[in-house]
C-alpha cells in the first residue's frame, strides 16, 4: 500500500479504462459496479447519475474503493484507490462531467444529440476520490520476483476473456 501512486499505476490511472467502484449500500453489504473515470491531480473522478445506486448510496455513506486493472494474460496488473468520496453537483460537477466524458467519446459522439446531451443530463453528479491509500498488484513484476519469469516463458497462464 502506498500514499501516491507510482509511475507505473500513474500508466495506468491515464488510460482509457473501466473502472470496478464499491460503495457501501444502505445494508451495509457491498454494491460494486463498472463505470468510467478521469484522473488528475491526485484525484480519481467518477460521472454518475444521482439516482444511481452508487449516488445513493455516496451521499448516504463517502467510502468508496475504485479499482482500475488491465486483464490481459501475464500483463494482469491493477492499481486500487480507497478512501471518502466528495459528491460535486451542479456548476461544481458540470466541467469535470464534461473531461470525463471527452475522455470516453469522440467529437462525434459528443456532438450527436442522441447520445453528448444524454449523457450529460443522466452524469449529474462527479464523484471526487482523494484516495487514503492506494493498493497494486502486477503479475509481470510477481513473475519475475517469485518464478524468475517462468511464467511468461513457459506460456503458463490461459488467455482471460475479452
Amino acid at each position: 500500500m502506498t500514499k501516491q501512486p507510482t509511475p507505473a499505476q500513474l500508466e495506468l490511472l491515464a488510460q482509457r479504462r473501466i473502472a470496478a467502484v464499491a460503495t457501501v449500500g444502505a445494508d451495509g453489504a457491498p454494491h460494486l459496479t463498472a463505470t468510467w473515470f478521469l484522473y488528475e491531480d491526485g484525484a480519481l473522478y467518477l460521472a454518475i447519475p444521482s439516482g444511481s445506486a452508487k449516488g445513493r448510496n455516496l451521499a448516504r455513506n463517502g467510502r468508496v474503493a475504485v479499482m482500475i486493472d488491465v486483464r490481459v494474460a501475464g500483463r494482469e496488473a491493477g492499481v486500487t484507490g480507497i478512501g471518502r468520496a466528495e459528491l460535486l453537483a451542479g456548476a461544481d460537477a458540470e466541467p469535470v462531467v464534461q473531461r470525463l466524458h471527452r475522455k470516453y467519446l469522440t467529437d462525434d459522439g459528443l456532438a450527436d444529440p442522441r447520445v453528448g446531451p444524454v449523457f450529460a443530463a443522466v452524469d449529474d453528479l462527479a464523484v471526487k476520490l482523494n484516495p487514503d491509500r492506494w493498493i497494486s498488484w502486477d503479475m509481470g513484476e510477481l513473475d519475475q520476483q517469485a518464478f524468475s519469469g517462468a511464467i511468461m516463458q513457459n506460456g503458463y497462464l490461459r488467455e482471460i476473456e475479452p
